[in-house]
């Protein structure tokens, strides 16, 4: 190192998988796209609410729809019948414009897009397919990052709160939304939030003295929405186990407010070789295990008469993908996790 050099060493930088072959060494913002379409083995109770748009909304009182009959030519061959002008066919797919950072810093890995909350996307399509569970419901999105999740989700919830710490997060997550209102949101509410799991419940309300002092702020009777949800949605936020167990603590607080609550948890293991194991281990996955009493087992000792976690794997091989540009691989999964209040 020369002399002239600062002494501070560069933040050490990571990469997700998902960005692999975007253009190398890129700083600052990228845009990329996201198909969401609709598996062939998913017949959706609400397809066509569903995957319509505002501007299907709004040309859906012009749309001309002809009465098809099936007919054949003289030689026996199927005679298809041509779309009308103004016709209108409902598309089996939207795309969802995303703005990330390719690589950050351990501490800004919100910037990026990670495979876990790809996967919490096929599964919150799923559910919005096949049943109507998030229909007209509050959620809370914890560690939203660039806020895909919650977007989608915002198609049937009746608010969505979409949360996690630091403004130049915050502000990417509220770019993101931007960039999609005109796509896909045009019923739910959704709020962008300031929520650092390192602080105390409640967090810090709105004062009014300034636009930049307030913009992610809460409110009262936002604070009083929260006790009222039902839906908690977290992707990739298992990778320290400080922040897993300040996680864990700010769950413990919200599920017990109000009504009762229900988290989907999507994480990626990361395998590490350990000097005390002499092994390849996944001490970040052990560590939010050591969290859970799995729905099903008997009880615990610790957990026969106090508060716990009770936590039931999901099978993604029921769940289809929906988002089309990632590879699963074999390394995520997906939790329902409640808690037992006794």
């Amino acid at each position: 190192m020369d002399d002239g050099d600062s002494s501070e060493e560069v933040a050490e930088q990571v990469m997700s998988e998902v960005h692999v072959g975007c253009p190398p060494h890129f700083s600052g913002p990228h845009i990329s796209h996201f198909t969401i379409s609709l598996p062939p083995e998913v017949e959706p109770t609400r397809f066509n609410e569903l995957f319509k748009t505002e501007t299907d909304a709004a040309e859906e009182d012009d749309a001309v729809y002809e009465v098809k009959v099936i007919t054949f030519d003289r030689d026996g061959d199927l005679v298809l019948p041509r779309r009308k002008s103004g016709q209108k066919q409902w598309s089996q797919f939207f795309k969802m414009t995303i703005q990330h950072n390719v690589t950050s810093s351990i501490p800004s890995v919100g910037l990026q897009v990670w495979k876990a909350e790809l996967v919490l996307s096929d599964f919150v399509m799923h559910k919005m397919c096949i049943s109507s569970e998030f229909y007209g419901i509050v959620s809370l999105e914890l560690g939203a990052g660039t806020g895909l999740v919650g977007m989608l989700l915002a198609r049937v919830a009746r608010k969505v709160f979409l949360t996690d710490h630091g403004d130049e997060i915050l502000d990417n997550c509220a770019k993101n939304v931007e960039l999609n209102s005109g796509v896909f949101h045009c019923r739910g509410s959704v709020n962008i939030r300031e929520l650092n799991w390192m602080n105390p419940w409640p967090p810090n309300m709105s004062l009014g003295d300034s636009a930049s002092q307030t913009r992610y702020s809460w409110n009262q009777s936002e604070l009083e929405e929260v006790k009222s949800a039902h839906l908690l949605v977290a992707a990739d936020v298992i990778y320290s186990d400080d922040l897993t167990d300040a996680l864990f603590s700010i769950l413990e607080r919200l599920m017990s407010l109000g009504s009762e609550k229900v988290l989907y948890l999507a994480l990626e293991k990361r395998y590490n070789f350990s000097l005390s194991d002499l092994d390849v281990v996944a001490n970040g996955y052990s560590h939010f295990r050591s969290y859970l009493r799995e729905e099903g087992e008997s009880k615990s000792p610790e957990c026969g008469s106090t508060p716990c976690f009770v936590g039931k794997h999901i099978d993604l091989k029921e769940i289809p993908q929906y988002v089309k540009e990632y590879d699963r691989g074999s390394d995520v999964e997906l939790w329902q996790i409640k808690y037992n209040k006794k």
